[in-house]
């Protein structure tokens, strides 16, 4: 178990980190229109931080639990996936600043968390349930990128 743990921790981190580095909240983030439930900023690194913590523990029981290396393969495969759809969605809002391509980006990127649940699920019911905060905190954000895309619309004009 050790060393799945190891390889999904460290591609948390690094999910982290680039997730990080790619926010900006700067002038541009500070003037846009929020819903009255947008969280304060100060929320999302530690909400990210046990999402991710989560996810990496949750993918190491998974590819433990995979009966062949076929099934591992695809474990591997699905969270890589999850991975690189989790990482576009920053780039894409506040680097590009366009939410409203976040927004269209975030439905892939929602299924393949629905996947990975549904994927680990007979492997794990554990590594199932500890997915299961990313899902709703992803379905929340996508409830929140929607909203300043209604608020602030339209983006890309100059």
């Amino acid at each position: 178990m050790l060393v799945p743990l190891l390889f999904s921790g460290g591609a948390a981190v690094v999910l982290a980190a680039g997730g990080g580095l790619l926010t900006d909240i700067g002038d541009w983030y500070r003037d846009l229109r929020k819903p009255r439930l947008q969280p304060p900023n100060w929320l999302f690194g530690p909400a990210w931080t046990i999402i991710l913590g989560c996810w990496a523990y949750a993918g190491a029981l998974a590819w433990v639990a995979a009966p062949d290396a076929d099934a591992k393969t695809l474990v591997v495969v699905a969270f890589g996936l999850n991975a690189l759809l989790h990482f576009l969605w920053s780039p894409l809002f506040f680097k590009l600043r366009r939410p409203d391509w976040a927004l269209i980006e975030i439905i892939p990127f929602w299924l393949s968390i629905l996947a990975l649940i549904l994927l680990v699920a007979p492997l794990s019911a554990k590594a199932a349930w500890l997915l299961a905060p990313y899902l709703a905190w992803v379905s929340f954000a996508a409830w929140l990128n929607w909203q300043i895309v209604k608020l602030n619309q339209p983006f890309g004009v100059k």
